[in-house]
């Protein structure tokens, strides 16, 4: 038997034998050709068959999957019509002179090679995306036919180097128990694809998971991001017995999603969803969240060439906050640098961007960008409940100025005569440790806080959570990360504000009988969480969870915490698999 330690990207479990995924690669010949309008033709024609297959593809993931995971195919058929791409490769036909098929393939690994590089984990996914299309495109251009999951017979784990969005969504559904891959991470499109499709994963196993026979018993686990190889029987007996648990309870807590989550004692915390698009809403409402805690505006701005103009943010809030009707939805201004870029923003290289001009940051030497998000977002909150949010906040000066560009915006926006949202509460992401320790300060100056459990560990740890030698540190159940989420909940009670969570932490089982014993006003995670946690949260009582918080805040290691929950709540630790 043989473990293999991966990151599970969709959770879930899952036993079966394995079925390795592979992709014929197509041999390219390049020959000398004396008509680059004949080649042009050529690749056009391709590339409108290549649409047709997207429409059809589109069509697919939406009776399989939802909106939001099908809408990458409709990304795919937008890179078949970049402009900039598609200019490259004409002008180095015209060039070279040659086949077209050689020019188009070397064009796309250059465009794919340019996102990768930029080391962010959205880009990189992009990456993958372009190459998915040149791969369709280059296969109609040499007429080759390609079926890689041919002689899948039976239900299986499908294992492969990676796995495209084509590949992942035109699989035979009713014969795959799940995916394991190489390479690949928690937001490549596969990886979404797979957690819309109710399909657990593990990505980033390493070349190991392609050693693994065909027909060889695994067991895949989506919780831990494990991979058992050769289980004994008693093992796999386990699993599928935790496997049918799981999935009991998770079935249960579904049908119970629009009700309310009160504890045992009365105590009714609220829960809300992270969502990042329109599709994001639709999902977070038909899980029963009761609002958006964290609108991330960042879906505007990526994926493009130019800024997005106040008009098209306008009509994407305004959508947005249809969906969620008078529910809240708290909107995050622009949370960028660190690990996400814009290539046509042209900041300047930082030797260590995590440390350097992001989130807020930005925006207050960026006017130009934070102005029209500001105005477009108060004038999307008329008749609706809108708070916005400022991410990377380290110090009061910058609330301040930030609330004088908004305060700006809504003397613009009035003597323009336009309608918007007069009294939006205003929050503060609190990631740096600096924000934790002047809370009490802070919570004079703003509406609510909301706590991004991610960054607070990195910085509280000083460690990068990017970098696999030191990620480990990164984990928000360590004492010093959860005494400083204890600080801010109190400091913003003392002064009558609340204070939410946003992070990853929020939807974990473990962490929720902390969070209630702590007073957390509100929780924010994925939509899919949304049931479960409220599940759990109506098996508490609050007083007894302040115990039981405060025992752990006592507790020196991480595993010393997560052990005593587990202990203390025997539910959770179920339910985290």
């Amino acid at each position: 038997m043989k473990v293999i330690q991966g990151i599970g990207s969709s959770r879930g479990i899952a036993c079966g034998p394995v079925f390795p995924f592979r992709r014929a690669d197509l041999v390219i010949e390049t020959f000398e050709n004396r008509d680059p309008a004949a080649e042009w033709k050529r690749l056009e024609s391709a590339l409108a068959a290549a649409r047709e297959q997207l429409a059809q593809i589109y069509q697919k993931a939406l009776r399989d999957t939802d909106k939001d995971q099908a809408e990458i195919f409709q990304f795919h058929t937008m890179i078949t019509e970049d402009a900039d791409l598609l200019a490259r490769v004409k002008a180095r036909l015209d060039e070279r002179r040659t086949n077209v098929e050689p020019v188009f393939v070397e064009m796309c690994k250059g465009y794919a090679a340019e996102l990768a590089a930029m080391d962010n984990d959205y880009f990189a996914a992009r990456a993958i995306d372009v190459l998915d299309v040149a791969n369709r495109v280059t296969r109609l251009l040499l007429g080759v036919a390609e079926s890689p999951s041919a002689g899948l017979r039976v239900p299986s784990i499908i294992t492969a180097d990676d796995l495209t969005p084509s590949d992942t969504i035109l699989i035979d559904k009713n014969l795959v128990l799940g995916f394991c891959v190489a390479k690949g991470s928690v937001t490549s499109h596969a990886a979404i694809l797979a957690r819309g499709l109710g399909l657990p994963s593990v990505d980033g196993a390493g070349d190991a998971v392609l050693d693994i026979t065909a027909g060889t018993m695994i067991i895949l686990d989506g919780y831990t991001g494990t991979v058992t190889v050769d289980p004994d029987e008693s093992l796999v007996a386990a699993s599928r017995e935790r496997a049918g648990r799981m999935k009991q309870m998770h079935d249960a807590a579904r049908e119970h999603a629009f009700e309310p989550a009160i504890t045992i004692d009365g105590k009714r915390p609220h829960i809300l969803a992270n969502i990042g698009d329109r599709a994001g809403a639709k999902m977070a409402v038909d899980q029963g969240a009761e609002g958006c805690g964290l609108l991330r505006t960042e879906f505007l701005y990526m994926g493009r060439s130019t800024l997005p103009t106040e008009e098209e943010q306008f009509k994407a809030y305004k959508a947005i906050l249809q969906e969620f009707g008078d529910r809240p939805v708290v909107l995050r201004t622009l949370d960028i640098g660190g690990d996400k870029n814009l290539p046509y923003l042209s900041t300047e290289e930082e030797e260590n961007p995590f440390l350097g001009v992001r989130g807020l940051r930005l925006s207050l030497r960026r006017t130009d960008i934070f102005k029209p998000q500001l105005r477009a977002a108060l004038r999307a909150g008329t008749g609706h409940n809108l708070k916005i949010m400022f991410p990377m906040v380290s110090d009061i000066d910058e609330v301040r100025r930030a609330r004088r560009v908004l305060e700006e915006c809504k003397d613009e926006l009035t003597r323009e005569g336009i309608p918007f949202a007069e009294n939006v509460d205003v929050g503060i992401m609190v990631e740096t440790p600096a924000a934790a320790l002047c809370a009490d300060s802070l919570a004079r100056e703003v509406d609510f806080f909301s706590i991004g459990t991610n960054d607070l560990s990195q910085y509280t740890m000083a460690a990068d959570r990017g970098n696999p030698a030191v990620a480990s540190l990164c984990d928000a159940f360590h004492p010093a990360v959860l005494r400083l989420i204890r600080d801010v909940i109190e400091a913003s009670h003392r002064v009558g504000k609340w204070t939410g969570v946003c992070g990853e932490l929020a939807g974990e089982p473990l962490a929720v009988p902390l969070f209630l014993g702590m007073g957390l006003d509100e929780f924010s995670m994925a939509p899919v969480l949304v049931p479960v946690v409220k599940a759990l949260i109506r098996k508490l009582d609050t007083r007894e969870m302040k115990g039981l918080a405060d025992e752990a805040l006592k507790l020196s290691t991480v595993d010393e915490v997560r052990g005593l929950v587990k202990a203390r709540v025997p539910s959770a630790g179920v339910l985290e698999g």
